[in-house]
């Protein structure tokens, strides 16, 4: 499984034109070959800052949803809206703490 977080920081006044497109997208997203979860998480101290949590089977699966032509067109709007360079990052665990 490989667990994705990418950090999206917005223009302030364009943070509510994000949660609409996030809203609409949020299910196809979800229901992508190979997404199990799929969450939007805000930052508690930063309120143009948002985070997005998503759980793929495989990197393959990732990589497959993130060269669709639906994840691109979806990416160019939401590229517009950015106050800064958003931060990525595909992470498998290593070890698991009981």
């Amino acid at each position: 499984m490989i667990t994705r977080i990418v950090v999206l920081t917005f223009e302030e006044n364009k943070v509510q034109e994000f949660l609409s497109l996030f809203d609409e997208h949020a299910r196809q997203i979800r229901n992508y070959p190979g997404c199990m979860e799929l969450v939007l998480c805000k930052d508690t101290r930063i309120a143009n800052r948002f985070y997005t949590y998503s759980v793929w089977n495989s990197e393959q699966d990732l990589e497959n949803y993130r060269q669709s032509d639906f994840f691109r067109q979806l990416w160019s709007k939401i590229k517009g809206l950015l106050k800064e360079k958003p931060l990525a990052f595909s992470l498998q665990a290593y070890k698991q703490i009981p």
